[in-house]
């Protein structure tokens, strides 16, 4: 037997092989090579594990023969109508898992009659989990449209903030992700010792199940026996070595063999000198076809128990409450709270509905106090808080209350009024949106706050025919706040300079048409300050503003809207990888030239500014440390101003 874990340089030198090849797509390997990685404690633990399953095995394995039921919870992501797969569908996956893992399958019948003997009932039931974490009522699966159009091997798939769906405890829920893989992956699991938070499996939506999307040679839902065959700790059963004849599976029953078999072989398919018998090529954690996998032996089931043993990384699983539904006599716990049309007196909370319930109570105080108010018997999921004190926190949660009896109050969340304090005038709230913004006069400065990390503050105004010429300042500012320009709801202006200094936007136009203007002040990276307030105004010329702020002199009028097409400026290559040239024309000499490239958020991400000469200017920037994405880059000379959309490729 070699090593029990293999080394991170190995799995590397096997991925690079992998890759040259065309191979099934499973990506365990590489997710495990990933966090091997970046978690230097992780070897340990799975060290650890080793032992643990060494230990189960030398005292003979599982002596009483309890079959375990693992809860399941089908994460679909998806980004077209065909990616959202059916339930139908998901059942179908359901059903092979449980026929795959209890030797219950037609074709075991194929098995080679030299390894009968050894086909293994695994002993694992699956159920669609009626319970989810918080004790309500589940069907087991959960569904988002997400606006990513595939994902990878990086877990991006198993979290909200990045397009796709959190986990659920996996400590009590096998998590199956289903979603559109790219690359030709068909799926990837997480061994054990691995990150809670990314626990589970993931499948492509083509290699589900039995029906609807699923798609031969992958259509008869092998890709999530093999996967879920990783999640229980079995390794591929080549070993991983490429074709050395080196690597194990760490399973004493199952031959050496060289490498991985694809499509359907014929037996015997010898290597690695494992003649006569050759390849257990039939086995699910190989790379053959879905119609061509039918077995798990002996020797994988034993390793495979280990871990639901006691003392073992997946033995919660076998006291988890996810396949009994919620009793007749209880009620479940709302979720989702939060706290909207915060002012310095007043917030609105709300929550998730419980299934079943027929009244909420609500309990509220100050952070500092130890006494709650309870607001009883209401009949919809929000209540409107009056009588609130300026610039404090408040600690909120909800009950449910299903025909007389109650649940658990849900997990504590908080809030934070707007402060009165520092003699801000604010008076504009609630104005978190673009939809939402509160008309300010022009020509007056007035103080105000972002109260909270996720307050943000949108302020709407008019110019007139002939006050067209806009400038909003932003200063006094508590922390590193920035600021952007709407014309009837299309950005025509950013400024974002770093730390306390102030922000200024102008923007000259010749159009005599009357617009709507909205300024909008956020925090960078959720700054804020419910106890210090900032300066804003907005005003109007009928001339243009110069770059010093002022309407003196002759200054060109200019539309500074964001254009694509004949931006007056070269860029190449578009797309790009390695590097980018902005080539500037120039008419006079000694002209300031800015060149800056934004991100798709408007985050300023490299900016060159120089004086140049008449003629051809060339500007290059680096761009390997930039993220795959669409850039924005600008080039500003005095108060002309053109933007190009960059394509920024890996």
């Amino acid at each position: 037997m070699r090593n029990l874990l293999l080394s991170v340089g190995a799995f590397l030198l096997l991925l690079g092989n992998l890759n040259a090849q065309n191979h099934r797509g499973c990506g365990s390997m590489e997710v495990l090579a990933r966090q091997l990685m970046e978690d230097p404690q992780m070897q340990q633990r799975m060290q650890d594990i080793e032992d643990h399953t060494a230990q189960f095995i030398a005292a003979g394995g599982a002596h009483e023969r309890a079959v375990i039921t693992i809860p399941v919870v089908v994460h679909v992501v998806y980004n077209t109508t065909a990616q959202n797969i059916s339930d139908a569908q998901i059942q179908s996956q359901i059903d092979v898992l449980n026929a795959d893992f209890r030797k219950l399958n037609a074709d075991v019948a194929n098995v080679p009659s030299v390894w009968t003997s050894i086909v293994a009932d695994f002993e694992l039931n699956f159920c669609m989990a009626t319970q989810d974490p918080n004790g309500n009522s589940t069907t087991g699966i959960e569904r988002r449209q997400t606006s990513v159009t595939s994902f990878s091997t990086d877990d991006k798939v198993k979290f909200y903030s990045q397009g796709g769906l959190d986990a659920w405890d996996a400590s009590k829920y096998l998590n199956l992700w289903v979603c559109n893989l790219g690359g030709g992956l068909l799926g990837y699991a997480q061994f054990p010792g691995g990150p809670a938070s990314t626990d589970g499996v993931v499948c492509t939506y083509t290699a589900f199940g039995t029906i609807g999307t699923a798609q031969a040679p992958f259509n008869k839902g092998r890709t999530a026996t093999h996967e879920v065959g990783h999640w229980v700790n079995l390794y591929h059963i080549w070993g991983d070595d490429g074709s050395s004849c080196s690597g194990s599976d760490l399973v004493g029953d199952t031959p050496n063999q060289a490498d991985e078999n694809y499509g359907c072989p014929t037996f015997p398919q010898v290597s690695c000198s494992n003649g006569p018998n050759g390849d257990m090529f039939m086995n699910y954690m190989d790379y053959t076809d879905d119609a061509c996998m039918y077995m798990f032996t002996n020797g994988q089931k034993t390793r495979g128990q280990s871990v639901f043993a006691s003392g073992g990384a997946r033995f919660s699983l076998t006291t988890s409450n996810g396949c009994q539904p919620p009793s007749g006599g209880s009620c479940g716990t709302p979720t989702g709270l939060n706290a909207t049309n915060i002012t310095q007196t007043s917030a609105t909370l709300g929550w998730g509905a419980v299934s079943g319930a027929t009244t909420y109570n609500l309990q509220w105080k100050i952070s500092t106090s130890g006494t709650w108010t309870t607001v009883s018997g209401l009949t919809t999921t929000s209540y409107n808080l009056t009588g609130l004190s300026a610039g404090a926190t408040y600690n909120y949660q909800v009950q449910a209350v299903c025909n007389g009896t109650s649940g658990n109050y849900s997990t504590q969340a908080s809030f934070t009024t707007t402060s009165g304090g520092g003699g801000c005038s604010d008076a504009y709230e609630t104005n978190n949106t673009l939809s939402t913004a509160k008309t300010i006069p022009t020509g007056t400065a007035f103080t105000a706050q972002i109260a909270t990390s996720t307050d943000k503050d949108y302020y709407k105004f008019q110019n007139t025919s002939t006050l067209r010429k806009v400038k909003v300042e932003l200063t006094t500012l508590p922390a590193d706040y920035d600021l952007r320009l709407y014309r009837n709801g299309t950005q025509v202006g950013i400024s974002q300079n770093g730390g306390t200094t102030s922000e200024i936007i102008k923007y000259n136009s010749n159009s005599s048409a009357i617009a709507t203007y909205t300024a909008y002040v956020y925090g960078y990276n959720g700054a804020w300050s419910n106890t210090q307030c900032y300066t804003l105004k907005a005003s109007l010329s009928s001339t243009n503003w110069r770059e010093d702020g002022s309407t003196d002199g002759e200054v060109e009028e200019i539309e500074l809207a964001v254009q694509f097409e004949n931006a007056g400026f070269g860029l190449f290559p578009n797309p790009a990888s390695d590097n980018v040239t902005v080539e500037v024309p120039v008419q006079e000499e000694d002209a300031n030239v800015t060149v800056s490239m934004f991100d798709a958020s408007g985050r300023l991400a490299m900016q060159q500014q120089r004086v140049v000469g008449k003629g051809e200017n060339r500007f290059v920037f680096e761009l390997q440390d930039l993220p795959a994405g669409v850039y924005f880059v600008q080039v500003r000379s005095g108060e002309m101003s053109h933007t190009r959309k960059l394509v920024v490729k890996e």
